[in-house]
């Protein structure tokens, strides 16, 4: 199957195959290559060629899609979401609007405690059929690779549960999907004060499970004062490595935790949330290819502090954004509010936002070989937008939705 997208206004992130870029970092993130006035061919899935409309060949094609003058732009790449989960949390919501912070609520038994509760209670079916119906509503927004945490299961069975199911979506759906093993979120009542016990329940009793079924790629561990510590986190990590599994961490959130340091230490894929960083920790991630991620989703509906991404940046860092799609700090798995957010509090240039949700986004799953960019051979997942009369139109209009269509695979 060849479809030719023809009258583009601007096709963005394009590369040639000797000039690929594997990430974007420091100034670089400023530059997005793109073709102006331009026409992309794909074939059997994948792009086979693009250039200027004034170049364009009698090519054969069986479908033919008239971008109208909207830009053409690879498809999201959001490396980090909990999409699987049973219930919503609006009522600790409304809790903080009266004053209760995200630790307030923690401590009493809310927050990823209520969630896990909620999810045990909840069959492998209806947990499957209500995320793919966010799933759906993902592609909908312009996202075609994401990355889904277990987290919510808490106990042997419910973390397995959550990623059988996460199994079952990657071969159900057309998106690219990376599946995480997030034990390490909380610790249940009953082990509040035997954090020993466990840990050993993790590493004895649901790694060799996760490994056995093959369900995830990914080991992360919330290091975070209340939750994990450096070392209790150093310890998981390394016995997911054990286990096959690359580390991820959820760091700084909420302090200056160690999290940076220990999941470079342990040559973690990403570093992510970040809104507490000073100088230690920017140079432990200069040393390192571990890729830091700024989550300002749940900064916004926390009402936290955003992620200093200008001074990541400027110290020559490359930065990667995702939703954090959760449902209770970002009930939210739109990247294009995502992409505004880090223009106006973040103080992203519209280029560095879509760098760090394409390119950057996609090296945090290490799926940037086929996604990520406009570039021969790799996967046709692009969006096509309204006419707009720029870029910087899109996290300017943040309220309106302006795609037009999303192609996954080139359907």
């Amino acid at each position: 199957m060849r479809t030719l997208i023809t009258n583009i206004a601007t096709l963005y992130q394009t590369e040639t195959t000797d000039s690929q870029r594997w990430v974007a970092k420091g100034s670089d993130m400023k530059n997005l290559p793109h073709i102006n006035h331009a026409w992309l061919l794909i074939e059997d899935g994948l792009i086979a060629d693009f250039g200027e409309m004034n170049t364009l060949n009698s090519f054969q094609f069986e479908k033919e899609i008239d971008a109208k003058q909207g830009i053409v732009l690879p498809a999201w790449c959001d490396s980090h979401t909990h999409l699987v989960f049973a219930h919503s949390r609006e009522h600790e919501f409304v809790d903080r609007i009266n004053g209760l912070t995200y630790e307030d609520i923690a401590k009493r038994g809310g927050g990823i405690l209520h969630s896990a509760k909620r999810l045990n209670e909840t069959s492998e079916s209806e947990l499957f059929d209500n995320a793919l119906v966010r799933l759906e509503e993902v592609k909908q927004t312009g996202t075609g690779a994401i990355e889904i945490k277990s987290g919510y299961g808490l106990q042997v069975e419910g973390e397995l549960k959550m990623l059988r199911v996460i199994k079952r979506l990657k071969e159900t759906s057309e998106l690219t999907i990376k599946a995480t093993f997030l034990a390490g979120h909380a610790y249940p009542l009953e082990y509040r004060e035997n954090h020993e016990g466990f840990i050993k329940l993790i590493i004895d009793e649901m790694l060799p499970n996760v490994a056995n079924e093959g369900l995830a790629e990914y080991i992360d561990v919330f290091c975070e004062k209340g939750f994990f510590s450096v070392d209790e986190t150093d310890r998981i990590l390394e016995a997911g490595v054990k286990f096959g599994l690359k580390p991820k961490v959820h760091a700084n959130q909420l302090y200056n935790s160690g999290g940076v340091q220990v999941g470079v230490k342990h040559n973690a894929i990403s570093v992510d949330h970040l809104e507490t960083m000073d100088e230690d920790e920017i140079n432990c991630l200069l040393s390192s290819n571990t890729m830091p991620t700024l989550l300002p989703g749940a900064a916004f509906f926390l009402a936290m502090h955003y992620q200093p991404a200008r001074k990541l940046i400027d110290a020559g860092l490359p930065v990667a954004l995702a939703t954090d799609f959760n449902p209770g700090s970002c009930p939210s798995s739109n990247m294009n509010f995502i992409i505004s957010l880090a223009c106006t509090q973040m103080k992203m240039t519209p280029e560095e936002a879509i760098n760090a949700c394409t390119i950057n986004g996609a090296a945090a799953m290490e799926v940037n070989d086929k996604l990520g960019s406009i570039c021969k051979g790799k996967q046709a997942n692009v969006i096509i937008t309204k006419p707009i009369p720029s870029l910087a139109y899109l996290p300017y209009s943040f309220g309106s939705n302006q795609i037009s269509s999303v192609m996954i695979h080139g359907k």
